[in-house]
């Protein structure tokens, strides 16, 4: 890509928000490939997610642009709205996650801090051998897989729908630019249709 086209896309996720959504795609494929061996794997790769799931959350917060929560997660009322616009097929191109997916962000770091606070927990004398840990634990990461495919499913459909790479955009950092009726999602929540 030449300068002068890389100018014209705009930097949307910082490299350290692309190199935590990576790690975090690593880190939960690999506890997930040696979830029956609770061995040094599976522990190492847990708290490896779990974290960049905390790091991801204190640039959510702290950060700035569209990395920051303020930035792209919208007011429930709003959220609804924008999923009728969905089902409706006239929801805009968002530059920044669109409002569905500023939640769907929310709980998968939410899932994932869960998996590896239930995890530890069960590492630790207190708790060792309970069984419905174990079992919440289990039943998080299979909640965990179920969250991934709907994520994966809704960057399909809004890649389709906007005729846009977002898979190419996560890995560069950078979209095309606004075009007329695209949210910037630069305003804070609750400022954008």
């Amino acid at each position: 890509m030449s300068k002068r086209s890389e100018a014209a896309q705009p930097r949307v996720w910082s490299r350290s928000v692309r190199l935590l959504h990576l790690g975090l795609i690593g880190s939960v494929t690999v506890a997930w490939v040696f979830r029956e061996d609770l061995g040094p794997a599976h522990e190492v790769a847990g708290y490896v997610a779990l974290a960049a799931a905390v790091v991801r959350s204190a640039i959510g917060l702290a950060g700035g642009g569209h990395a920051r929560f303020g930035q792209f997660v919208r007011a429930p009322s709003d959220t609804l709205g924008y999923a009728r616009q969905v089902l409706r097929g006239t929801a805009p191109r968002y530059i920044g996650h669109n409002p569905l997916g500023g939640w769907m962000v929310l709980v998968l770091l939410g899932c994932i801090a869960l998996l590896g606070a239930s995890g530890w927990l069960y590492t630790t004398d207190l708790f060792w051998g309970y069984g419905w840990l174990a079992w919440l634990h289990a039943a998080l990461g299979w909640t965990l897989l179920a969250l991934v495919a709907l994520h994966v499913g809704g960057v399909v459909f809004t890649s389709i729908a906007h005729r846009e790479n977002l898979v190419q955009a996560m890995l560069t950092g950078r979209k095309a630019p606004p075009g007329p009726g695209d949210v910037d999602g630069s305003q804070p929540s609750g400022q954008n249709p």
